[in-house]
């Protein structure tokens, strides 16, 4: 395989060497262009290309077995194609094992490892960190959302368990390239992570290290460069939900996926392509606050958002203007130098 990539190198003297099926891949990503929200629209790509991966089968101890079993320690030394190709060997043997053979080996193994070097190795050396190895397999990977932190917070931290700014940067760092690929990376304050760690340890009161514990209660505030992880998840939980309401837009009934709910107007719902795409049905604002759901709703829910809706009635458009609702910690970025991609 590493000869192969180097050969095509050669011939086309370009690094963008792709298994046909990822050319594939990528070029089924560009419907989600239409969707205007840049941490869904990153997100849904990503869904994509985890099930295209099968790494939605892989659950976290599993990926943790395959780490163990090829000896991947030391998260700063680096891994030629020969050793990223066995383990993933290992982990698609598994998976093809535990799902009656509905994963095809080799194709997984072939796209994985494509997909890895588009992301951490785009000047095609054949070498990727052990960090940035784990960290690519574990984000994409069937797990709760804040075991896949803890644990890639651990492989950054000291033996005692703390980490310093140079290494929660390697760690957003690693992070931040998986949105990069797909050319989504200006949304979520681009490549420059430096405000992300400088967020991070403000939060923590300026203190030298952090702790597992805050590094989750920083995340948990979804830091606008990780946004895209937590909004992964909800798109997963999302795509088999069923609710029992109507699309005041499209009439889709029930609205399968995201279901979104007006806090200004009685029984407003909204489908997920409805909302993504910027529909709006007459009187009814984009600014205006809604909830979004990803499960169907308890009856708990529907009390509490029809006291809301209450409440907003009487609000102006103005209060609206002036109250705009962001679902995430934005982090100030300084422009440190021609840092902005697009």
């Amino acid at each position: 395989a590493h000869e192969k990539i180097k050969c095509r190198n050669h011939q086309t003297q370009t690094t963008c060497w792709d298994h046909p099926k990822m050319t594939e891949l990528y070029q089924s990503l560009a419907d989600l262009n239409n969707v205007r929200f840049s941490a869904y629209r990153t997100a849904m790509k990503l869904r994509r290309l985890q099930k295209a991966l099968c790494l939605d089968l892989l659950g976290l101890s599993a990926a943790c077995d395959a780490f163990d079993q090829h000896n991947l320690k030391q998260n700063e030394q680096l891994m030629d194609i020969l050793q990223i190709i066995n383990c993933l060997t290992t982990i698609y043997d598994r998976l093809e094992q535990e799902n009656n053979n509905l994963v095809n080996v080799p194709l997984c193994v072939d796209m994985c490892l494509n997909w890895l070097l588009n992301v951490y190795d785009t000047g095609r050396t054949g070498k990727i960190r052990i960090l940035s190895f784990k960290t690519g397999i574990v984000s994409l990977c069937k797990a709760h959302l804040e075991d896949k932190y803890r644990y890639l917070f651990k492989q950054v931290a000291s033996p005692t368990g703390f980490c310093d700014q140079r290494r929660l940067g390697l760690l957003l760092h690693d992070s931040i390239q998986i949105p990069r690929q797909l050319g989504e990376v200006a949304s979520f304050g681009g490549s420059n992570i430096e405000p992300s760690v400088r967020s991070c340890f403000q939060f923590a009161n300026n203190k030298p290290e952090v702790e597992a514990a805050l590094f989750l209660d920083w995340m948990r505030l979804e830091p606008q460069s990780m946004v895209w992880l937590p909004v992964l998840h909800r798109v997963a939980a999302a795509e088999t939900a069923k609710h029992q309401a109507k699309c005041n837009i499209c009439k889709e009934c029930p609205i399968i996926g995201f279901r979104y709910r007006s806090l200004k107007h009685f029984n407003y719902d909204i489908c997920q392509s409805c909302f993504f795409s910027g529909r709006v049905a007459k009187g009814h604002k984009m600014q205006y606050p809604m909830v979004e759901y990803c499960t169907p709703t308890t009856s708990g829910e529907d009390v509490r958002d029809f006291a809301k809706v209450l409440k907003n009635k009487f609000r102006t458009k103005r209060y609206f203007a002036k109250h705009p609702r962001m679902g995430y910690l934005p982090v100030q970025t300084v422009l440190e130098g021609d840092n902005m991609e697009t």
